[in-house]
């Protein structure tokens, strides 16, 4: 009888920021709570500074454009300087920290997963010379998508050098997507809003770096996004493999249309554990589990299909302490075997 795999059972995993400055000590948190079946993620340290927050750190991978930081944020700029050296040192540092640590594990992990700031909210978070947001220009935006897709491949390979034999799960952070469509993004003056984009185009910049992904040779594609106005349909249309967003303000339609996605073989990434409140008591393990099992059996959909589900906290880590992020790992391994456990009968 062959035997479990990551993919037929329930797994954990978190969105990528947390605490501390301490990429080695993260590092070996992440790892130590997040082992197979489970999936360890390179850790963002935004407390260390520029070039560590996911806007950086996704834009300095650009290919041909380069970024530095303005009192507004980070800027398209004409030649390299000192904070886009800032972001790729403080990468680079991770992915070697990366390398010393599962080199030294007796048994590594069979997967990793690595955080990117997809195309669309890059667009929104990224100016022009003129201190517009790119997202403004039709032209920026298919530069700044077309610059990621180039990108990404020299990524995965560090990455692939960093873990050999590691299948890479790549998850795009799309938090502004919402108001991208919806055109509520603010101008640089305040006065107006950022015409809607429409949702062909915003489609197709995702292919365009899914592709660019899966011919790198990753394992997993996941567009991360918050539930309101999830475009759960988009996503699924762009090419991934999966969505991961927040349970607590789903839809009755937006779960419908994550059981339609389930039994075509997608995965869904279900941010159950809240953590919008850092300093509060976790959530009970059987609350949990509640909370992923009970829509899930209303829509009809078997307990054998939650092998489809990975369990995530509904927001990065970055605002709790050390102790307080490695405790939500364990209470999130604790909700993946109470699922496991429905699972079996």
């Amino acid at each position: 009888m062959p035997a479990e795999t990551a993919q037929d059972q329930v797994t954990a995993t978190a969105l990528g920021p947390w605490p501390g400055t301490d990429p080695v000590e993260a590092t070996r948190v992440i790892r130590g709570e997040l082992g197979s079946p489970h999936l360890p993620f390179l850790a963002e340290l935004p407390d260390r500074g520029v070039g560590s927050d996911a806007l950086g750190r996704t834009a300095s991978l650009l290919v041909d454009l380069a970024i530095d930081v303005q009192p507004h944020g980070w800027r398209l700029v004409d030649r390299p300087g000192k904070d886009l050296r800032r972001a790729k040192s403080a990468l680079a540092t991770d992915i070697n920290v990366l390398a010393d640590i599962a080199g030294s594990e007796e048994s590594s992990a069979e997967e990793l997963k690595i955080q990117l700031r997809g195309p669309m909210s890059l667009a929104a978070g990224l100016y022009l010379h003129n201190g517009e947001r790119a997202l403004l220009d039709y032209g920026a935006r298919r530069d700044i998508a077309e610059s990621l897709a180039a990108g990404v491949a020299e990524h995965v390979s560090r990455l692939r050098a960093a873990v050999p034999g590691a299948g890479l799960v790549i998850q795009l952070d799309e938090p502004d997507i919402a108001s991208v469509l919806a055109g509520t993004i603010p101008t640089a003056s305040g006065y107006r809003t950022l015409r809607s984009i429409p949702g062909e185009e915003v489609t197709a910049a995702w292919r365009l770096v899914i592709d660019a992904l899966c011919a790198a040779g990753v394992a997993e594609t996941v567009v991360s996004v918050p539930e309101i106005e999830a475009p759960i349909q988009q996503i699924f249309a762009s090419g991934a493999d999966g969505v991961a967003l927040p349970l607590k303000a789903l839809t009755t339609r937006q779960w419908e249309h994550l059981a339609t996605a389930v039994e075509a073989g997608k995965r869904v990434w279900a941010g159950a554990l809240p953590t919008e409140n850092p300093g509060a008591s976790l959530p009970r393990t059987s609350d949990l589990v509640a909370t992923v099992w009970r829509p899930w059996h209303q829509l009809g959909l078997p307990a054998s299909s939650l092998g489809a589900v990975r369990v995530t906290p509904s927001d990065g880590l970055a605002g709790y302490s050390p102790s307080g992020a490695k405790e939500v790992l364990n209470r999130l391994t604790q909700l993946a075997d109470g699922l496991n456990q429905l699972a079996l009968g």
